[in-house]
């Protein structure tokens, strides 16, 4: 797994959830002492939350995967089982992404 790519996919994310706050929120901070505001936070945090899931995904994904082709080839009747296993390691990206929705619709507020 390339690492770099991973820093870069992480950071990218990162830097768009952050800039997506901009045209909405461009009122100034509630005080002069403030240096992020709550919602700037949020929208990083979403950024981070789904960053480190789609890594975690990866992760899992390339492992899981790896282990499947290599069980496939000794026994093609679990055919079913390593698909389930690649698919349950996926399901960590849709629950970052769900995570990172819900801490967006909080942003607003």
């Amino acid at each position: 797994m390339n690492s770099k790519a991973i820093f870069l996919a992480g950071a990218a994310a990162i830097f768009v959830l952050s800039l997506l706050q901009t045209p909405v929120h461009a009122q100034a901070a509630a005080s002069p002492n403030e240096v992020i505001s709550s919602t700037s936070a949020k929208f990083i945090a979403a950024g981070v939350v789904f960053a480190l899931a789609a890594v975690g995904a990866g992760y899992g994904v390339g492992h899981a995967g790896a282990a499947a082709m290599a069980a496939l080839a000794e026994r093609p009747e679990v055919r079913s089982m390593a698909l389930i296993i690649t698919a349950l390691a996926e399901a960590i990206a849709i629950y970052g992404l769900v995570m990172a929705i819900i801490i967006l619709g909080t942003a607003s507020t």
